[in-house]
């Protein structure tokens, strides 16, 4: 099953969603402490830089489509993932839902 999200021309694929990417992806091997957020608080400035630095790598990725999808797919609730962070995402699934 896909949903195509209209002006964005980007799929999320919703079942049969694989992994294979994974292994392709330019986060791997990076501290995932520039992915999710520290277990501590984080001030507002401290967040975005961290996302900012972490999208960085993403928009080089060239699995960042698939990374989007699964992430989507699941309803990942934390860090970035695909080049989006969880407000992001969760405002892409509204779309989708409704």
């Amino acid at each position: 099953m896909f949903y195509i999200l209209s002006g964005s021309g980007m799929e999320v694929r919703m079942a049969g969603m694989g992994t294979n990417w994974q292994g392709q992806a330019l986060c791997k091997g990076v501290r995932s402490s520039l992915f999710f957020p520290p277990s501590t608080s984080e001030k507002k400035d401290e967040k975005e830089r961290r996302e900012s630095r972490a999208k960085a790598i993403c928009g080089r990725c060239r699995v960042i489509v698939p990374c989007r999808q699964y992430a989507l797919a699941l309803k990942e609730p934390y860090g970035i993932w695909g080049g989006l962070n969880e407000s992001e995402r969760n405002l892409i699934l509204a779309r989708i839902a409704s």
